[in-house]
């Protein structure tokens, strides 16, 4: 009956439909980033600096060599495909029949360079050039500073932000749940000394002791994860805490302990299904203060490291680009964090009213 009436509810809420609709859009690409953007190697770290910073929509075409002579291999699922292909952009050639004079993009017109047909792959005529080491790309976002592929970046990136807030969700409510869960049930010395660490803890600003966890841990994927992590359990333990106090004192717990049950079930089987409701409106917005978090430290530097695609990182690679006639560099991943900030900021509000009893 509850559910039927918190579903009927949501099925209301545009806002929270749209929210959580991109945000399984997004949970999606992140998932087949390497089958989805147009460069699937390792990180979309394919730099050709000199096609730097185009605007979207370029078009150039590029010469393909392959180490060894052998096409590309096949692409990893979840860390994209070994990068064996030099591309070179060329703005023209000119084929002869014991190899291929070519002119790199932005070089002076009457400049070529020379190609033996040994470096191509045999037997070697015009038709395998052009079918197997000619290729016209667009860059549907344009090009970074170091010419990557813009669109692929971004796409790639998508998995930082979703991984650190699932990680750090995760950790946030181990933690929070279980200290919260101990100190508001049984009280006494536990209760105090749980609500002393809390006020220690809350009275640090945030970023400072993420910064600080991640000195201690060192740079790195999995560090930032686990600094942002530990950082969000003291609101999540703040909250089921209070709730833990207020639900103990009511009868049917009162009638818990008369029949004997013990204290671990009546927790885990009486008071925190109770408290699910709330843990989710926390989740959500622990969620979105993940993001913001890893794309501050990733701005700062500390973050997720190089080439690993990072929209905070991409913010800081081009900031400067705002006042040099190319805005989209910096504003394109910025949008991206703010999107997904707010999409879980609105279904966090939206899930707040839907699952307030008394509405």
């Amino acid at each position: 009956m509850r559910e039927g009436l918190v579903f009927r509810k949501f099925r209301k809420d545009l806002w929270a439909i749209v929210s959580i609709l991109y945000i399984l859009i997004l949970i999606l690409v992140a998932i087949f980033a390497y089958q989805i953007a147009p460069d699937s190697t390792s990180n979309a770290n394919q730099m050709h600096l000199s096609i730097h910073s185009k605007p979207p929509g370029f078009k150039t075409y590029l010469l393909v060599l392959y180490s060894n002579n052998q096409q590309s291999s096949k692409a990893s699922f979840f860390n994209g495909k070994v990068n064996n292909r030099q591309e070179t952009p060329i703005q023209d050639y000119q084929f002869q029949s014991d190899g291929v004079a070519i002119q790199p993009y932005g070089s002076p017109p009457d400049y070529y360079e020379f190609i033996e047909s040994s470096k191509f792959n045999s037997p070697f005529s015009e038709v395998v050039f052009r079918e197997q080491h000619l290729e016209e790309k667009t860059f549907v976002l344009g090009t970074d500073k170091y010419g990557r592929d813009l669109l692929s970046r971004l796409i790639v990136g998508s998995r930082i932000s979703l991984s650190i807030g699932f990680v750090a969700v995760f950790i946030s409510l181990l933690i929070g749940v279980i200290l919260g869960a101990l100190a508001g049930f049984f009280g006494g010395y536990l209760d105090k000394a749980m609500v002393w660490l809390i006020n220690v803890f809350w009275s640090i600003p945030t970023l400072l002791m993420v910064i600080a966890i991640t000195l201690a841990l060192g740079r790195g994927f999995w560090q930032v994860f686990i600094a942002v992590g530990l950082t969000m359990w003291v609101e999540v333990a703040r909250v089921v805490r209070g709730q833990v106090l207020t639900l103990k004192e009511k009868t049917f717990i009162q009638a818990a302990h008369t029949l004997g049950y013990g204290k671990t079930r009546i927790i885990w089987h009486h008071i925190l299904p109770l408290i699910v409701p709330s843990l989710i409106v926390i989740s959500a917005a622990n969620f979105a203060s993940a993001i913001l978090i890893e794309s501050g430290l990733s701005f700062l530097g500390i973050g997720a490291q190089p080439p690993v695609p990072s929209w905070g990182g991409m913010v800081k690679d081009h900031f400067r680009y705002l006042l040099l006639g190319k805005p989209y560099l910096t504003l394109l991943p910025g949008l991206a964090i703010m999107s997904l900030v707010l999409a879980f900021m609105t279904l966090g509000n939206s899930l707040r009213d839907i699952l307030d009893v008394k509405h």
